[in-house]
């Protein structure tokens, strides 16, 4: 099941504006589409359900995939979805017309982040083959393989300029990428345990990243320095979001 929550800042207040019913395992990943009329959710299930977000109902299960759906994102200029799976390749999907507009293949396992460029023309994947790599959306084709980690790429996300990915892995290393040149520019390794999400500002001036060592870490992104340590969670940090201005983070973690 998934959950709906009225976006109130004030949490004394905040409450629960719906749940959307249908998947028959667990929810690995939501995502809503730019307009915010839709959101999208992978499942362990295989499937990845489109909702409505007014009428709190299912508008179609996308099936495609053999075995989990870890990842999905939707693109910022066109609307189509991107998923990844457990079987490691990433699927595109018209979401007006339902259906699957193709597939991406190149990682040899799960696929456990996805995200498009700021423009749309580009989508960033990270897996369990302990890469990233870099698609061309128009022709499908893989524009390069950047290797560095040293296991699971848990996340991706590019900078809002479009000139920098970020990634976090189980190696426990952060690291910050060139994507013109498809080079590292950056290695962070002060976590001491998996890092299993990164996010840039809204300005793209500072970066974060949550990791199992239940800390989340701010980057100074053009210092390639360490900003703040953020240790008010007591057991692993699983993800880190910038509200739209950038003045707040949230983070999800395991505590109870």
């Amino acid at each position: 099941a998934g959950v709906i929550g009225d976006g109130s800042r004030d949490r004394d207040i905040a409450q629960e504006a719906g749940s959307l019913l249908g998947h028959g395992d667990w929810v690995w990943c939501v995502a809503y589409s730019p307009n915010g009329d839709v959101l999208a959710s992978g499942s362990r299930d295989g499937t990845v359900r489109l909702w409505d977000i007014d009428a709190k109902t299912e508008i179609a299960a996308l099936k495609g995939h053999v075995g989990e759906v870890l990842s999905v994102a939707f693109s910022p200029s066109t609307g189509a979805l991107a998923s990844g799976g457990r079987d490691g390749s990433i699927k595109l999907w018209d979401v007006e017309a339902q259906a699957e507009m193709g597939a991406l293949q190149g990682h040899d396992n799960g696929v456990w982040s996805v995200a498009f460029s700021p423009d749309g023309d580009m989508l960033a994947s990270g897996g369990s083959d302990n890469t990233i790599r870099l698609w061309d959306i128009d022709s499908h084709m893989e524009i390069a393989a950047l290797r560095g980690h040293g296991n699971t790429v848990f996340s991706v996300a590019f900078s809002p300029d479009g000139t920098m990915l970020a990634s976090g892995s189980l190696d426990s290393a952060v690291k910050l990428w060139d994507v013109d040149a498809l080079t590292e520019m950056a290695t962070f390794e002060e976590h001491t345990d998996w890092v299993w999400s990164v996010a840039f500002s809204p300005d793209g001036a500072t970066l974060a990243s949550a990791s199992e060592d239940t800390s989340i870490r701010l980057w100074d992104v053009s210092a390639r320095a360490e900003l703040a340590v953020l240790d008010e969670h007591h057991r692993p940090v699983l993800s880190v979001a910038f509200s739209p201005g950038g003045s707040v983070l949230a983070s999800g973690s395991a505590d109870l």
